[in-house]
């Protein structure tokens, strides 16, 4: 009987080929071609692996980098690359578990940011050597506009700083380069919120750029630049001092970022500072200083055909008349300030400048008048959809639609007699919108769908 012939089965590999596995990864290298007189020409075609290869295979991206650096002789670039990533170590334990921080992915374990370090850090250290500092703050603003994501800020000023310090090197540019660094280095600061470090960097780059005609990628000059970023500082200043109730030196402040607006040029920057400054002023209490800037402002604004502007300067310089008890040039601002509101189809103006023209004359005792303007402002809440603005002028209609009707019945009541008893009564029964008293005279009042615009004041 023959033998049954069993298959032969395939030996399964406890480890995988390592061969094969570098050979993936393309780290096989071929021995030099043998002699063709050598008899061992068959073996000609036979690779090896060094040891670089299996560390290239085994270690990590950033051991692997780290070991080159050092290897190579970069030994600033192999501390600033541990150093970077050490502080983001040491960030990310302080900010703790479940942080926006901790769930980021960390920077040893993305390649293409780790490349990008090693890549020019290398070259700028070896720009520091030859003397290159042109190149090598070239590097460095790469890389710090390279990491351009939110979670990179503080790489980003990192760099930006580095290049500072290489940009201040430079000697034959006339200080462009380190205008340039300043600006953004005090662009970071005040991204971090970080303002007088901002304000330093920021006044540095003034300096620098004053009479120049250097420009950016966009066309602007670096002089406008550093106005335009003082300005901003300044006014972020003097915010916390107003919060501090400390007026003289957020005045101060406020009229330097003005003096910065002006020279850049910028007529609506311009104007927005004048108006920052008469609103200190009058918090201070000086209103013929806060009316001057406030004045500006609104001169700027007709002059660029802002409505919304022109309608803020009306309502502040109101408000500082108002402080002055010059009651008819308040209205007089007031009405200004509905205009350029209507005219300019702002319904959120024209709904605040009926409110204050409703108080006003209802302060005044004008309650018909302020019934007139509360009903308007009442019918502009409504089409905006705001329920606080809503409430309020509900309430406000309301009162001065009650006030309307107090003298009328409070005379009905004094007066007394049959007459008088019978118009109260059919009053309370019917409760109409007008109050007719014994005299006839009726106390009129709006409805709530009434928009038109209400009468001019004579």
């Amino acid at each position: 009987m023959a033998s049954t012939v069993l298959p032969t089965q395939k030996k399964t590999r406890f480890l995988p080929d390592i061969n094969a596995a570098a050979s993936r990864k393309g780290l096989l290298r071929p021995r030099p071609t043998q002699d063709p007189s050598c008899p061992d020409n068959a073996k000609s075609e036979t690779t090896t692996i060094t040891e670089d290869d299996i560390a290239q295979f085994r270690n990590s991206l950033r051991q692997n980098i780290c070991v080159w650096m050092l290897r190579e002789g970069f030994h600033r670039s192999f501390t600033e690359l541990q150093s970077l990533l050490e502080r983001w170590k040491a960030s990310r334990l302080a900010a703790g578990p479940g942080s926006a921080l901790w769930l980021q992915r960390p920077l040893e374990d993305q390649p293409r940011k780790l490349e990008a370090l090693k890549e020019h850090l290398t070259r700028a250290e070896t720009a520091e050597r030859a003397g290159q500092h042109v190149e090598v703050y070239e590097n460095y603003l790469a890389l710090a506009r390279f990491f351009s994501e939110p979670e990179g800020r503080w790489l980003r000023c990192r760099f930006y700083e580095l290049s500072l310090l290489s940009a201040r090197k430079v000697k034959m540019d006339c200080g462009r380069r380190e205008a340039e660094a300043n600006g953004h280095v005090g662009q970071t600061y005040l991204e971090q919120g970080d303002f007088e470090a901002a304000r330093v960097h920021y006044e540095a780059f003034h300096e620098l750029a004053v009479g120049r005609s250097w420009q950016d990628e966009g066309g602007h000059t670096h002089q406008y630049c550093a106005t335009a970023g003082l300005c901003r500082v300044y006014t972020l200043l003097a915010q916390r001092q107003l919060q501090c109730k400390d007026y003289r030196t957020a005045i101060q402040i406020l009229t330097k970022a003005y003096d910065m607006a002006k020279e850049g040029g910028d007529r609506r920057m311009e104007g927005e500072a004048a108006y920052r400054v008469g609103l200190a002023y009058q918090s201070m209490g000086n209103q013929r200083a806060a009316k001057e800037f406030l004045s500006t402002f609104a001169e700027i604004s007709r002059g660029l055909g802002d409505a919304d502007g022109l309608g803020k300067a009306y309502k502040a310089i109101a408000q500082s008349l108002e402080s002055e008890g010059k009651v008819g040039e308040t209205i007089e601002h007031l009405q200004k300030y509905f205009a350029v509101s209507q005219e300019g189809n702002q319904e959120g103006n024209l709904q605040d400048a009926c409110m204050s023209l409703g108080t006003i004359y209802t302060s005044r005792g004008q309650y018909d008048r302020g019934s007139e303007y509360f009903t308007q402002a009442y019918g502009l809440a409504c089409s905006l959809g705001t329920e606080p603005l809503l409430r309020k002028a509900q309430a406000c209609v309301s009162i001065a639609r009650a006030l309307t009707l107090l003298r009328p019945y409070s005379a009905a009541l004094l007066t007394g007699g049959p007459q008088s008893v019978r118009t109260l009564i059919r009053w309370k029964e019917a409760r109409e919108d007008g109050f007719s008293n014994s005299s006839g005279r009726t106390a009129p009042s709006g409805t709530a769908d009434q928009l038109s615009e209400p009468r001019k004041e004579n």
